[in-house]
């Protein structure tokens, strides 16, 4: 199967063009978030005040990158496991996030969320991170530089590549076909 090449940030028609299963590489900025970071941007939403960065249309990949050794950009940058986030996850879809990068398979209240909102969770390699920093050629702390490598990051990526495995549309890679469904 061939990579779908997408520009960063994705428009509202590339999200619904995309189904579960699909290979793409991802070009363009992105943000870094971690558990810490998704705690304090709904906390701050729920205090009714304003992001540090802006979620709209905005791809959110869940890692906490290594520092970087000399003469590189970014160390190691796997991705987090997503399930931890899910209940972070409704509110930043509706601050406006449209694609969200991590590992492993979200759970209803998310899916629900992400047909709602439009968006796409996409998975990336785990135990990747070395790899995957090659794909990395510019990296920011855009907002909470107390958190270490939980801090926000923006970065920009080339050819980063994704697989979409919870579409728009209620499809996920994780779900069991409907044939073995039926049998068990």
């Amino acid at each position: 199967m061939e990579a779908r090449p997408l520009r960063l940030p994705l428009s509202a028609a590339d999200v619904l063009a995309l189904r579960a299963g699909d290979a793409c590489l991802l070009s363009g900025p992105m943000l870094t978030a971690r558990d810490a970071a998704h705690r304090r941007l709904v906390d701050t939403l729920h205090a009714g005040r304003p992001l540090p960065v802006a979620l709209t249309d905005a791809t959110v990949y869940y890692t906490g990158p290594t520092p970087a050794r000399p003469g590189m950009v970014i160390g190691a940058a796997g991705p987090t496991t997503a399930g931890r986030l899910d209940p972070y996850t409704p509110a930043l879809l509706a601050a406006g996030a449209r694609a969200l990068i991590g590992k492993g398979a979200r759970g209803p209240a998310v899916s629900a969320a992400l047909q709602q909102c439009r968006a796409v969770y996409f998975a990336a390699i785990g135990g990747a991170g070395a790899y995957l920093r090659t794909c990395i050629r510019t990296c920011t702390v855009a907002a909470y530089a107390d958190l270490g490598t939980e801090a926000i990051y923006c970065l920009t990526v080339v050819n980063f590549p994704v697989i979409v495995a919870h579409d728009a549309h209620g499809g996920s890679v994780y779900a069991a076909p409907a044939a073995a469904r039926a049998s068990s």
